[in-house]
């Protein structure tokens, strides 16, 4: 019987006994990058069927991330009580009812509604984020703790790719008008066409819920190491919740880290839930569904940059590898701003490659030598996603008073945020830069 306490030689390197219960906390990554990116198209989509200004369809994300804000500090405090197992089962239980609530928000014709079905979706990824982040940087070495995070993140933009591309398919209609047709139909027909687009993404996302509710009772019925299934238990090394949110404060490169999550998540999300939009702006013209292959190209290049990112980091440090893609795309979204035409949009495609690494790398290097707080700090790094609720609507903001051009020196800025963030950690006194995450399992 285990004592419940994480003993050197447990994480030199993944039993093989456990392997399915590893496929499946990596199948999370793919779940929730499904999830992440149809919101990209629902911008557009929404757009058209509830007649939304740019900051108004930004709120998919607000709702959306405003979810994972007010979710990831219970999932942390349930993971603790009641172990990985149990917070990724209810994670993936929330996932599946919100996409199903996805049904009733289509019947009502309500922005709303699909509003607080996306706000649902979200509270079950922080669960499933909340613990499948941190266990990934615990099943194995600590040493390679960033690079195996960026491993299993690398399935996370399939999951994305294949969101844009349901949605591409299942959602958009490719049905497009312009404020002058828009003014020559007939009440009854501009009705019938944003009751159409209201109702395109109830089919989508009620296949999408039950097959979310079917992985729940898969990974319910699959016995799991004690590491990451069982009650926490009272060790030496157990520290309470008050206590722990007290220690962290004394952290400072981890709070600079939660900084920096914050910012790196907001450019992402801005980034691409704008990208159909920019696409169209940079060149006139475009239809949607061409503007979404864009995006899904754009996800692609993400994809190619987490595993490249992860080659790399095998030979240069995670903390200069980082800083050198966020500089690169800061250079990258001031060109999408002020260049335009085929040369901006190919330059906000690039930003993906570089954005690649920077969610896992900063978890992973802002998590180093928490010892027992990781389950609270992973917590505050998830709670550091509201950025994705923020910095769309500042951006949808710019675009409004602007262009939506301008409005991508927003995550250029973020971009120079996670560059700083990067040097800070090649700046810190090597006994703390090269402390690793000794893990004691406190559950």
């Amino acid at each position: 019987m285990s004592d419940g306490r994480a003993h050197p030689h447990q994480h030199q390197a993944a039993q093989p006994k456990w392997a399915i219960p590893i496929a499946l906390i990596v199948s999370l990554f793919f779940l929730w990058g499904v999830a992440n990116n149809l919101n990209d198209v629902l911008i557009a989509q929404f757009r058209k069927a509830f007649d939304l200004q740019d900051w108004q369809s930004g709120l998919v994300q607000s709702a959306f991330y405003l979810g994972y804000f007010f979710c990831a500090m219970p999932a942390a405090l349930f993971a603790r009580r009641y172990g990985y197992k149990a917070a990724i089962v209810l994670g993936l239980a929330l996932y599946g009812i919100g996409a199903l609530l996805f049904y009733p928000a289509a019947e009502l014709r309500a922005y709303s509604a699909f509003l607080g079905a996306l706000f649902v979706i979200a509270s079950g990824l922080a669960f499933l984020e909340t613990s499948a982040n941190p266990l990934m940087t615990v099943l194995g070495d600590p040493a390679g703790a960033e690079r195996r995070l960026n491993l299993a993140q690398a399935f996370n933009p399939l999951g994305s790719v294949a969101g844009v591309l349901v949605g591409r398919q299942f959602i958009l209609s490719g049905v497009e008008y312009t404020p002058e047709q828009l003014a020559t139909l007939s009440p009854e027909a501009l009705a019938r066409f944003r009751d159409t687009e209201a109702m395109a993404a109830q089919s989508s996302y009620l296949v999408l819920g039950v097959l979310v509710l079917l992985w729940a009772v898969v990974v319910f019925t699959v016995r799991f190491p004690t590491l990451t299934d069982g009650p926490e238990e009272e060790t030496n090394e157990a520290v309470p919740a008050e206590g722990g949110f007290r220690r962290l404060l004394r952290h400072r490169h981890f709070l600079f880290g939660v900084v920096a999550q914050f910012f790196y998540v907001g450019a992402q999300v801005g980034v691409w839930s704008f990208l159909i939009r920019y696409s169209q702006h940079a060149l006139p013209g475009t239809g949607e569904k061409t503007a979404a292959a864009y995006l899904t190209l754009s996800l692609v290049a993400f994809m190619a940059g987490r595993f490249a990112g992860t080659a790399l980091m095998g030979r240069v440090s995670a903390e200069r590898l980082m800083g050198v893609f966020a500089a690169i795309n800061v250079a990258l979204c001031l060109v999408g701003a002020f260049g335009g035409g085929w040369l901006g949009l190919g330059a906000m495609i690039a930003t993906s490659f570089f954005m690649s690494i920077m969610f896992p790398t900063i978890f992973a290097l802002s998590l180093r030598g928490l010892g027992p707080l990781t389950k609270l700090g992973s917590s505050w790094l998830v709670m550091a996603i509201i950025g994705g609720a923020a910095i769309p609507v500042v951006m949808g903001r710019v675009s409004d008073m602007a262009s939506i051009a301008v409005a991508m020196v927003v995550p250029g800025v973020c971009f120079a945020v996670v560059s700083a963030f990067s040097l800070a950690g090649r700046a810190a006194p090597v006994g703390e830069r090269d402390e690793r995450l000794k893990i004691v399992a406190t559950h």
